[in-house]
């Protein structure tokens, strides 16, 4: 059976889409919800994934009027779930959402260099106890799009995934590492449970190899699919 994954969206958010089929392509029954729908079905999702995007066009910084809206609408309801050991993601906005609603440490801060950023970038894995990127022992490729991507850290940070440089593109300079600046090129974050993951990076955007623009030069690029994989299977045994 396949578990219920719910894609959260919110006014803005534009890879809800993505997040949905990169989910099914790893065995998930995905659903996209707006917040209210989400609260209606929490209790039999299996898993959550909260999209990334420009959520409430960011009027008031990445992911806050998200993060508000979650826990207005959920108050500990969130952090509920996790303690039943139901894993959740947050992808670019989604991230910010779930750092400013306290369900992630640290905090997101406009990129060190003040430029937007749109490019592919190089990430890999570190040996925090996460059910996400539980051994994925390959780096991956995705890109990222965003402002506030600037990750600083907490002594409660614990670093899931960080920024890498590609040995064999770095002479063309295509992925020089950490893009934002963020502390120790952290690119994504787990919580003390393991079972939340937040990222700055689009997985979603890479988990088929003809997503890569680069494709059809005869290069081969690692994707993200094994990190959705990661997810489904623990949700399924857990089911």
């Amino acid at each position: 059976m396949k578990p219920l994954a719910l894609v959260v969206a919110a006014p803005g958010t534009n890879r809800d889409a993505e997040a949905a089929f990169a989910l099914e392509q790893a065995g998930a029954d995905p659903c996209i919800v707006g917040i209210a729908e989400m609260a209606a079905r929490l209790d039999d999702a299996r898993l959550l994934v909260f999209a990334g995007g420009f959520s409430y066009g960011d009027e008031l910084g990445s992911g806050r009027l998200f993060a508000l809206e979650l826990r207005h609408s959920l108050g500990d309801r969130l952090h509920g779930f996790v303690a039943q050991k139901r894993p959740v993601l947050g992808i670019c906005n989604g991230f910010q959402a779930l750092v400013r609603a306290g369900l992630l440490p640290g905090a997101l801060g406009h990129n060190g260099h003040g430029r937007f950023e749109c490019r592919w970038v190089h990430i890999a894995s570190t040996a925090a106890p996460c059910v996400w990127t539980e051994g994925l022992r390959e780096p991956f490729f995705a890109p990222v799009a965003h402002g506030e991507g600037r990750y600083v850290k907490t002594d409660a940070s614990i670093a899931a995934l960080r920024y890498a440089t590609n040995s064999g593109a770095a002479a063309e300079g295509e992925y020089p590492g950490n893009p934002n600046g963020s502390d120790d090129d952290i690119a994504g974050v787990t919580d003390a449970s393991g079972f939340v993951l937040g990222l700055m990076p689009h997985p979603e955007d890479h988990v088929l190899a003809r997503q890569h623009p680069r494709r059809t030069r005869g290069e081969t690029f690692g994707n993200a699919l094994a990190l959705f994989e990661n997810g489904v299977r623990y949700a399924k045994e857990t089911t």
